[in-house]
């Protein structure tokens, strides 16, 4: 049982919830996701199953598109419903200025970054002064859709590693009062199917492919590079008749498999 499942995690369950059920279905596979979701939020979550977990990387790097609702003019601790909030009364303009392009972000205190081996969140929750790094995510599309007194909805098209949490807060006083992840990369929520599992090859289809065959696909499938023309690809799927091989990287006139399915 190797593949991806979409699940359309509804809110207040966890990312490790929504793990945890699918591995008692699937006993004796392994199982793991590509990116997790905030217990309050909802929407698209990549369950990986058997071999598929060995291609959470590469999942994990795909842009992801999100919708929110935020409630302004009022702040929260952890950005989200789940803080202390403070109600100010000072709501951005309408419509707000909203950033695209290369945006640079702190990550909130109430996340999963690890600093110093520790995830964030368990540092705040004790109570101490968390500094999380500033880092720079790209933001392709950022628009208000809608505006209702001290409420408005927004979609958001962004790199991985953004903070949804984050950008709304950085228009003046709001949080995320709802939150749903609509897709990530070709796959999308409207499409979850928690009995489908989506085999490796139509998982991967994202990556550009390389069609091996006899001693070239037994080479491959023994984690040694197999000659080919120069590629600007970061990486590429090799694959053979029986489907794929392993994902590679191109080094000079090779392609070096970094990612195995053969054994």
């Amino acid at each position: 049982m190797d593949g991806v499942l979409l699940v359309d995690k509804p809110a207040g369950k966890t990312s490790h919830d929504v793990v945890a059920a699918v591995r008692r279905e699937h006993r004796g596979s392994k199982v793991g996701h590509a990116g997790t979701l905030d217990p309050f939020a909802t929407g698209l979550l990549l369950v990986l199953v058997g071999r598929a977990t060995r291609i959470q990387r590469f999942l994990m790097a795909l842009p992801k598109s999100y919708e929110t609702v935020a409630q302004l003019g009022a702040l929260s601790t952890t950005g989200d419903p789940e803080g202390e909030i403070t109600v100010t009364g000072r709501v951005p303009a309408d419509p707000p200025d909203l950033p695209t392009g290369q945006v640079r972000q702190r990550p909130p205190a109430y996340s999963a970054i690890k600093i110093d081996g520790e995830r964030a969140y368990a540092r705040a929750r004790r109570g101490e002064d968390v500094e999380v790094p500033e880092r720079v995510v790209q933001v392709t599309r950022f628009e208000q859709t809608w505006r209702d007194g001290d409420r408005a909805g927004f979609v958001i098209d962004c790199s991985s590693g953004t903070y949804i949490r984050s950008l709304v807060a950085d228009l003046g006083d709001g949080y995320c009062l709802e939150l749903r992840r609509t897709a990530i990369g070709d796959f999308s929520v409207d499409d979850a199917d928690p009995s489908r599992l989506i085999p490796l090859a139509e998982a991967l289809a994202f990556l550009p492919r390389v069609e091996l065959a006899g001693e070239a696909a037994k080479v491959a499938g023994h984690g040694a590079a197999v000659p080919h023309e120069g590629s600007e690809d970061p990486y590429v799927l090799l694959t053979d008749a029986d489907g794929p091989i392993a994902i590679a990287e191109p080094r000079g006139d090779t392609l070096k498999p970094v990612v195995g399915f053969r054994a």
